[in-house]
């Protein structure tokens, strides 16, 4: 009869963990309840300080999928309660200071960056080594955080103990590292996936998808000022404008009308070629002043955009703006595949029609009567009269921004 052995023979190479130890089995089995690496990070490194291993600076860097961001960095430092979080714009990447940074090493395929510091060597004018002497720091030591298909990230740790870690606090942290590769990978997908629906639905929808309103259908009715903004003569300058230049036409209309509506409050459903549909609900009470608001600074900000455009020699951009006020569905549409998390009703119709209307009228922003009411602004607007709106039963009464405030 065949036998087998248990017997692991701890020394070959590659087995892990060297040493187990309780850090090793809290990361493992304790930190499903903490929903930010940060937080793990900074427990982490007080427990390191509890099992006698001196680090005073420990570092995550990860690249991010961010519209704003290439990467961020969490640190934390002996005796801070919280860790630090920094983000990076794209283009750091390519300046000296990161280049030439042990991250950067990493990112470059070293498996190690060790670094001792209490002695400068000769011609060493590394700004960032420095800054870590002037810590008071003796050791730093950067390793990869390898993530699924390929994707590095890095981890640092650093002491001030006179000499450096011993070799035995390298392999204790050396332990650590499949075990928070593992459990930074979680929280840094969770994180992915949060921004990666924020960017493309916005931050309401992307809280009701994630929390399981996936089913098509799925939704509610909600009260809410809604805003459709459509930018005039598009398709002439599509056809006429190098590609590129279209592109970055889209992009400064978009950033003046977009950031204004949500610095305010608003949620942008969609963008429609070069249009958007954006609410502001009424569950918070100052919801239409907010809109209004929102398109008053947004039209002074094509104002500027439009004088800069007049200085290379442009026409200026003109844009059309609808609003309204009432009940939509909120929610799941589309085919069984393939979903849209927006807005419909007569509500929408009508802002869509006011936005069109714009055009015939030639004011660049028409508000309903609803809406005006709701808001209380009617003595602040012009009152342009009675419109039938096309495929709705009433006429609307329609009211305009007045004349010295339109863009």
């Amino acid at each position: 009869m065949q036998s087998f052995s248990n017997k692991v023979d701890i020394a070959d190479e590659g087995v892990w963990p060297i040493r187990r130890r309780r850090i090793l089995d809290w990361l493992v089995n304790d930190t499903r309840g903490e929903r930010f690496i940060d937080n793990i990070l900074v427990e982490m490194c007080e427990k390191l300080l509890a099992s006698g291993v001196p680090v005073a600076r420990a570092t995550l860097h990860f690249r991010t999928n961010h519209p704003q961001w290439i990467g961020a960095r969490i640190l934390w430092k002996e005796g801070l309660a919280e860790a630090t979080i920094n983000t990076f714009a794209y283009g750091i990447e390519i300046t000296p200071e990161f280049l030439k940074s042990p991250v950067n090493a990493i990112h470059q395929g070293a498996e190690e960056v060790r670094r001792q510091l209490e002695a400068t060597a000769d011609g060493d004018e590394d700004s960032f080594y420095q800054e870590l002497r002037d810590d008071g720091l003796t050791e730093y030591i950067a390793w990869p955080v390898e993530h699924t298909f390929g994707k590095r990230h890095v981890a640092t740790f650093s002491t001030s103990r006179p000499g450096g870690f011993t070799s035995e606090h390298v392999d204790f942290l050396r332990d650590l590292l499949p075990a928070l590769t593992l459990v930074s990978e979680i929280r840094l997908k969770n994180i992915m996936a949060r921004t990666l629906l924020q960017t493309y639905v916005g931050p309401h929808a992307s809280e009701q998808i994630l929390s399981g309103v996936t089913t098509r259908g799925s939704g509610a009715t909600v009260g809410a000022a809604i805003m459709i903004c459509d930018l005039r003569d598009f398709t002439a300058i599509s056809d006429l404008w190098p590609r590129d230049d279209v592109i970055h036409l889209l992009n400064d209309y978009f950033d003046a009308m977009s950031d204004p509506i949500e610095r305010y409050g608003g949620e942008i459903l969609k963008f429609m070629g070069d249009g958007l549909l954006a609410i502001f609900p009424l569950s918070k009470d100052t919801a239409c002043h907010d809109l209004l608001e929102a398109i008053r600074e947004g039209q002074a900000l094509m104002a500027q955009l439009n004088q800069q455009y007049a200085g290379n020699g442009r026409e200026p951009l003109r844009y059309g703006v609808g609003v309204h006020v009432g009940d939509v569905m909120y929610g799941n549409i589309g085919s069984r595949r393939r979903l849209d998390f927006t807005v419909i009703g007569p509500a929408v119709n009508v802002a869509s029609r006011l936005e069109t209307l714009t055009k015939e009228v030639k004011r660049p922003v028409l508000l309903s009567r609803a809406f005006v009411e709701m808001a209380g602004c009617a003595k602040d607007m012009d009152s342009l009269g009675t419109f039938p709106l096309r495929g709705l039963g009433e006429p609307v009464d329609v009211f305009a921004f007045p004349e010295h405030v339109a863009a």
